[in-house]
């Protein structure tokens, strides 16, 4: 394996002591000439930005639900192209028509054994001024079956693979059974799809108090956190296997495009799924008989948590609109002075489930205040050396919808032009949060030894630092902190792991929590007086993701590098020989256990739980490919190391495509195992978590679900990615060779 090291990024280490300083500190891909007039022209950007700005536009955007095919969807698309042009953006609306299901019938009613109808409503309140208007989305699932159902109950816990494991072990069969599962754990789209897999015949969701209710703290309006009758909208379709348009995979939904039948779409769910509140899921938990939920299972209502089946019974139908609606993406563009063809692309999404003062707006607002401090920037005559497209997204909430339309409807002209994608979603206070491509590692270290924390006046890195410390994170012992990985849940996903442009998403959080996701609560009352009352995290933010926008618009030669790369895709090697070698060991103690009979000595046999069953042996796998491919890439990354450091480039217009062009070398064209949209063999999101990332994911889920020769197919895979990978990364050191 090669050998472990650190890395120490310049200037990082003694950035804390410098804030303030008007001499530039070092920037990746600026000379010092360069760097200086970069954090002026950063310093001059900062002037424009406003707090009261970003009050003013979050309660216009807030002011009416705004999902995607509303009316007041198409004012908030209107609203921010009005913004773009007046800032010297050449700006349109590109409008896509995707498939929409609203609601037509809602009916969830226990039948057994006492009767009782769920009121599929959230309270209005008088201290949150927009919870009593009547336009908004009723609580639901987009993408559920239509169904008319009736049947018994089991609680699975979150309804994920190792609930079922457990109900297995219990005797519990949900074959031809309703289950209730909790949200958390896992995307939620994953409980339907596990359940129907099951052989389950429906799926009710609901928000345990545990999860962000009052077991966290003071419930809405008193605090932020979820009052009992807050319901969490949100899409249950089969987002792993692809994002976008159910009915045109693979090409943007024009409004001609050419759809398949809505049977034909294998991203649509088979079973009705329906999201509940705490409130109207007590009575049916309450009703439950058989074992009683394990320890983890048990939530925070006033009950003891049975797992069923019965004898509560419950009917459940529900019919949708099954509706084709426009679909609205504001594009504003501006024209780079020396690199027309290079793009940097900064989105955020502008539709929300209700009114979204959180989620989306929060993190659109930064997208605005970085657009106007630009165009300021632009009356004086500044020009970006690259060109800057700026994005707001439209059905971001139903799947990403109008980001992947667009993507795949550009997809030749992205592959040719586009640097990088830097994307935000939510906000609030506290700390930096940011997660990409690990070649722009370094840039993000850099922006954040740069900006400002408003509540400590130190620098977003070292407030971040000092947190790691009182934490004893092994983050703590670098000089710089590292990125996470992408999964999926946000408009970054067509990009980083279809497209293969490297990506960034970011923004704050830790301090400003609260119960309002996906509610008719995420309300510019609730966010202003619980997130960022004083708005000036938005600011921080724009701030922030401005600097990496403007640092990829003007850098000398693209800030990527590919030292810090190596080193995480090593670590997600050790991760998979680890989890294969751990697999191993656990199997063996398991069998040998079963095996000599502990199992039968020590379960309570009146509780009527069964011993686990033996499992196959796990095989030893072989790395060796992998391995030596990451020893190879190393090498070759220390080279184009060197060769940057102590060299100039023949030509940095050929240098930057190959640095740009890198990310789309660790993709391939058949995708991976049952799910061939996700092309990215070092990020994915996981088959059954959703959002959540799965590293090295072709080998990672292979093991995971002990798919042996898959695994051993996935290794050689991968190993040939990270070679080619290298390769590239040759081609762009023989950029600095005279």
């Amino acid at each position: 394996m090669p050998k472990k090291r650190m890395i120490c990024f310049v200037g990082l280490s003694v950035g804390f002591l410098l804030v303030g300083r008007t001499t530039a500190q070092p920037l990746i891909g600026f000379d010092e000439e360069s760097a200086v007039a970069q954090q002026e022209l950063e310093s001059r950007f900062d002037t424009h930005l406003s707090a009261d700005s970003l009050r003013t536009w979050m309660k216009f955007m807030s002011a009416r639900p705004h999902h995607v095919g509303s009316p007041y969807g198409k004012e908030v698309a209107d609203f921010i192209e009005a913004k773009f042009k007046t800032w010297r953006f050449d700006t349109k609306i590109e409008t896509y028509h995707v498939l929409l299901p609203t609601p037509k019938t809602r009916i969830l009613e226990m039948v057994a054994p006492t009767r009782f109808t769920a009121r599929l409503q959230e309270a209005a309140l008088p201290e949150d001024a927009t919870s009593s208007q009547t336009d908004m989305l009723p609580p639901y699932n987009a993408y559920s079956a239509d169904g008319d159902v009736t049947g018994e109950v089991v609680y699975v816990n979150q309804g994920l693979p190792q609930d079922y494991e457990e109900l297995d072990r219990r005797g519990i069969d949900v074959r031809g059974k309703i289950v209730l599962a909790r949200y958390g754990g896992s995307w939620r789209g994953i409980k339907p799809k596990l359940a129907h897999e099951k052989g389950a015949i429906a799926c009710i969701i609901y928000s345990d108090p545990r999860d962000g209710g009052y077991f966290s703290g003071d419930v809405y309006p008193k605090g932020p956190w979820k009052n009992n009758s807050g319901v969490q909208r949100g899409s249950v379709f089969d987002l792993p296997r692809r994002p976008g348009d159910p009915l045109t995979p693979g090409i943007g939904a024009r409004k001609n495009a050419k759809r398949i039948k809505r049977e034909d779409a294998e991203t649509l769910l088979e079973i009705p799924v329906l999201p509940i509140s705490a409130d109207d899921a007590l009575p049916i938990l309450s009703a439950l008989e058989g074992h009683v939920a394990p320890a983890n299972w048990r939530g925070s209502l006033p009950i003891t948590y049975h797992t069923g089946p019965g004898p509560a019974e419950i009917h459940l139908k529900l019919e949708f609109n099954w509706d084709i609606v426009p679909a609205h993406n504001v594009i504003a563009r501006m024209k780079g002075s020396e690199h027309p063809d290079q793009w940097v692309i900064r989105g955020n999404h502008h539709d929300a489930w209700v009114h979204g003062a959180a989620d989306p707006i929060s993190g659109l607002n930064a997208v605005l205040a970085e657009a106007r401090s630009i165009g300021e920037l632009a009356k004086g005559g500044w020009r970006p050396k690259r060109t800057l497209i700026y994005c707001a997204w439209d059905g971001e909430e139903q799947g990403l919808l109008g980001s992947t339309e667009w993507v795949e409807d550009h997809a030749k002209e992205l592959n040719e032009k586009a640097v990088a994608y830097i994307n935000t979603d939510g906000n609030s206070r506290g700390f930096l949060r940011v997660g990409g491509s690990h070649t722009l590692e370094r840039l993000v270290n850099e922006v954040a030894r740069d900006v400002i924390d408003p509540q400590t006046g130190v620098s977003v890195l070292e407030r971040r630092q000092a947190r790691a410390i009182v934490r004893g994170d092994k983050e703590a012992k670098r000089d710089a902190f590292h990125i996470g990985a992408l999964g999926s849940g946000s408009d970054y996903s067509p990009f980083i792991q279809h497209a293969g442009i490297a990506a960034l998403s970011l923004g704050y959080g830790g301090e400003g929590s609260g119960g309002s996701y996906h509610t008719a609560y995420d309300s510019f009352d609730h966010y202003t007086r619980f997130r960022d009352p004083t708005l000036e995290y938005g600011v921080t933010l724009a701030k922030t993701a401005g600097r990496l926008v403007l640092r990829l618009a003007n850098a000398d030669r693209l800030p990527f590098e590919f030292n810090t790369f190596v080193e995480t895709v090593e670590g997600y090697v050790e991760d998979v020989v680890k989890l294969a070698d751990d697999l191993r060991e656990e199997t063996e103690d398991l069998n040998e256990r079963v095996d000599d009979g502990l199992y039968q000595l020590a379960l309570d046999p009146t509780k009527g739980i069964a011993a686990p069953a033996r499992k196959s042996p796990v095989p030893h796998l072989n790395f060796a490919p992998l391995q030596n491919a990451l020893e190879f890439l190393e090498t070759r990354a220390d080279a184009y190391a060197t060769a940057a450091r102590d060299r100039s480039p023949k030509s940095t217009e050929d240098l930057d495509r190959l640095l740009y062009q890198a990310e789309r070398k660790l993709t391939r064209e058949a995708g991976l195992p049952r799910r061939p949209w996700f092309r990215h063999h070092i990020y994915a999101p996981g088959f059954y978590t959703g959002y959540g990332v799965k590293t090295l994911p072709g080998i990672r889920e292979a093991i995971e679900e002990r798919k042996w020769e898959e695994a051993e197919t996935y290794i050689q895979i991968t190993a040939d990615v990270l070679l080619d990978y290298a390769k590239h990364i040759d081609d762009a050191t023989e950029q600095f060779r005279q």
